[in-house]
């Protein structure tokens, strides 16, 4: 905020200043959300092995809890990007695969390993996972 105030009195490059650093904020939160998505895939296998989870499925299940999420839902996002294309994709894919692992997890706790295996390695889950880092990492590659 203090070097923002320095910078009142220059026509035009506060504005500049503050969207160029939100717009590497933007790009610094996808890359942290990729790394974490993979946090999640080696807990979740953890899960499968081990029959117990380290969060609450219903925690799990909803795509604002994390911090990814708070920050993809919060004020974080400069409005121009949540209003685009990657945003939606990546949101959309968030809850789904938010869903998904809670299902994982779900198997995992229930004992039923080879299901939970099977949607993980094979099914929804890696199908969503794959789109899901994808899709984030394209629009990583698009902000500046």
């Amino acid at each position: 905020a203090g070097f923002a105030f320095l910078l009142t009195g220059v026509k035009g490059l506060k504005k500049t200043f503050l969207e160029g650093f939100k717009m590497s904020n933007v790009k610094e939160e996808i890359q942290k959300a990729i790394g974490a998505h993979g946090v999640w895939k080696m807990r979740l296998a953890s899960a499968i092995q081990t029959g117990k989870v380290d969060a609450e499925v219903d925690t799990i299940r909803v795509d604002n809890k994390c911090a990814f999420g708070q920050w993809l839902y919060g004020p974080g996002v400069p409005p121009a990007e949540k209003t685009g294309d990657h945003f939606k994709k990546v949101r959309d894919l968030r809850a789904e695969f938010h869903k998904t692992a809670a299902r994982v997890a779900e198997l995992a706790i229930a004992g039923k390993k080879d299901d939970a295996k099977r949607l993980m390695d094979t099914g929804a889950y890696k199908e969503i996972s794959t789109n899901l880092t994808a899709a984030m990492m394209n629009w990583s590659n698009t902000v500046k």
